[in-house]
């Protein structure tokens, strides 16, 4: 068969069956979920959420992937955005099955169900149209932080709307002169005397910051009032809607209170749109006490930064979709082992090493990702616990997990479609086919929420040596653990050598963390040098132990003869190549991350000029 597809493009097919395996085989969600109190989302219900989401994303937004690509969103002659075709009916359809509210709480009119469900609602619409799914996506995040950080007042009536998805949310933070140094934000906010600020300064680079699709648009600002400390220390968090909210709830549409003044030409994500906005005495609301924005605003990141994980995880997924049917099709040549289709002119290119080895990256990056992912989801189940001591350190693990799964998994994300592309090989580079799509929507997620090394230095830096290296203990401890329950385990002999191969890898991490530490005390420029190597070495561990969870899995379930035994087999073998071909790439980023750092830093900034 020739690959499915929509309009042009891939046409995207839900995964259900590796998603219900990592929910209910590997992670047991129906008992997690039992165990926060809410026993309703058993199996048959997350089962039924899955099979839901799915129609919508294959029906309805998959064939729009390609819609938005080729027109792109544009601002018209009064100032309004126009986004592609489509994309407002969808929005509409999406609002009506009440997903934007699952995880809102109840008494703001959502079901109040697990955060980790909306994330599986997240990954399944983004792999089919990241574009589309951006608009309700960064809502979340702005929803997220009014729940942890906003008044009941301000809660009432803008946490409602966005919980309806009537409202739409975004986050203003990056300002022509600074992005991740927001120590320099220049946007000042002035007391207004009456319960409301007003806002004045420029914000790039805005993800979804107007458009068209929903009633009003709330503006999560990063802003400075007047008598505020210097640097990061004096930066508070606003809230400021596109049009004013009178106090009898309706909108003044009279004039906007914030103005898109411009549209990003982008390489990727056309259906998106990407604006400058300008705040010309905005009326907003402070959030939370002054001068504690960034501190807020971190809940509003790390929501992004998990979302942006998910976006280089869906890459994977995509361009395997787009791979997997052209290389079973295409024929080209003879196997190196014989022929493997003899009356046939040529052999199916899947019957080739190098092809194989491309598909089967994407597969373990896609499929390990996602375990990685869930088990996140999961834990940030628990960030809204009453009882706080808990929920703090819920938030540090996951606050350590966090940069690994941005960094790695967008790295990884790009890769496995630049690799779809290549499986295609020039078919790959005509935009028709859809590969060259994936490849350009995936680029920017190594960039927004904090580029590749701003994520390694976040590890590396506050996570490990500012936290004196507690949660990677924790982390590794709980590798080690199930390393040498598998090892000796006598149902599990043939995972032996990857159990004994990634707990020589765990251990080899703490031994690169210590001398990292004591290179650091004398060399404070290496961990910068180093910082990115040891991100993708973290996550090439990590990616190992979530593999292994589920070959454990697989492995147990072959032995019970449950059925299904060629999926159990496929990760199984899935499995040992990320062992074997994959995991055994964190050495090329050990030599180096050891290296001090003068051959990096001993060139004089003239010097890059002589030649």
């Amino acid at each position: 068969q020739q690959p499915r597809r929509g309009m042009a493009g891939i046409a995207f097919k839900t995964p259900q069956r590796d998603i219900r395996f990592v929910l209910n085989e590997v992670l047991d969600a129906p008992g997690h979920y039992a165990a926060l109190g809410s026993a309703d989302c058993n199996e048959d219900f997350v089962n039924s959420v899955v099979e839901e989401v799915a129609k919508m994303s294959e029906q309805v937004l998959s064939p729009l992937n390609e819609v938005g690509d080729t027109e792109g969103c544009e601002i018209l002659k009064d100032g309004s955005i126009r986004t592609p075709t489509g994309f407002k009916e969808a929005y509409d359809q999406y609002n009506e099955g009440g997903w934007q509210g699952m995880t809102v709480p109840e008494k703001y009119g959502g079901q109040g169900l697990p955060l980790s469900l909306g994330l599986i609602k997240a990954e399944v619409m983004g792999t089919a149209n990241w574009s589309w799914w951006m608009y309700p996506g960064l809502s979340i995040g702005a929803i997220n932080t009014l729940i942890l950080h906003g008044s009941e007042e301000m809660n009432n009536v803008f946490l409602t709307k966005l919980g309806e998805g009537t409202w739409s949310g975004c986050m203003d933070l990056t300002e022509p002169h600074c992005g991740t140094d927001l120590g320099q934000v220049r946007t000042k906010a002035v007391d207004a005397g009456d319960g409301t600020y007003k806002l004045t300064g420029t914000k790039i680079f805005i993800s979804c910051g107007d458009h068209e699709m929903a009633e009003n648009i709330v503006h999560i600002v990063l802003a400075r009032l007047p008598d505020a400390p210097a640097g990061t220390r004096g930066i508070s968090l606003f809230l400021v809607p596109k049009y004013w909210v009178n106090k009898d709830g309706s909108l003044d549409t009279s004039r906007k209170n914030v103005v898109a003044g411009r549209l990003e030409n982008k390489m990727g994500i056309h259906g998106s749109t990407t604006c400058e906005m300008n705040f010309d005495d905005s009326r907003g609301y402070l959030i939370g006490e002054p001068n504690t924005g960034l501190h807020q605003m971190f809940t509003f990141m790390n929501t992004a930064r998990l979302g942006t994980a998910l976006q280089g995880m869906g890459a994977a997924e995509l361009a395997y979709q787009g791979a997997l049917p052209y290389a079973r099709e295409r024929a080209s040549m003879r196997a190196l082992s014989g022929k493997k289709a003899p009356d046939e002119a040529a052999d199916p290119i899947i019957s080739h090493g190098d092809v194989r080895r491309m598909l089967l990256t994407q597969k373990a990056v896609a499929e390990g990702g996602r375990c990685m992912m869930y088990h996140a989801a999961l834990l940030a189940d628990g960030m809204l616990e009453a009882d706080k001591e808990k929920a703090a350190t819920i938030d540090d693990d996951l606050g350590f997990l966090t940069p690994i799964l941005k960094g790695f998994l967008t790295e990884l994300g790009t890769e496995a479609a630049n690799l779809g592309m290549q499986v295609w090989g020039g078919h790959g580079f005509i935009r028709e086919n859809g590969m060259e799509q994936v490849m350009r929507d995936a680029r920017i997620a190594q960039l927004y929420e904090g580029t590749t090394g701003i994520q390694a230095l976040d590890l590396i830096g506050r996570k490990i040596l500012m936290g004196k290296g507690k949660a990677l203990r924790k982390y590794t401890g709980e590798i080690f653990g199930f390393a040498y329950k598998t090892a000796v385990s006598p149902e599990h002999r043939i995972l032996l050598p990857h159990a004994a191969s990634l707990a020589w890898y765990t251990a080899k991490w703490l031994y690169l963390t210590a001398r990292i530490a004591a290179t650091a005390s004398k060399d404070r420029e290496s961990v910068g040098v180093s910082s990115v190597d040891y991100l993708m070495y973290s996550g090439y561990v990590s990616m190992g132990y979530n593999w292994l969870r589920m070959m454990a899995v697989a492995n147990k379930a072959l032995k019970t003869e449950r059925g299904d035994r060629d999926f159990y087999l496929a990760k199984l073998q899935t499995g040992e190549f990320y062992f074997r071909k994959m995991l055994p790439r964190a050495n090329g980023h050990s030599a180096p991350m050891l290296a001090d750092s003068k051959a990096t830093m001993q060139m004089t900034v003239e010097r890059f000029s002589a030649r």
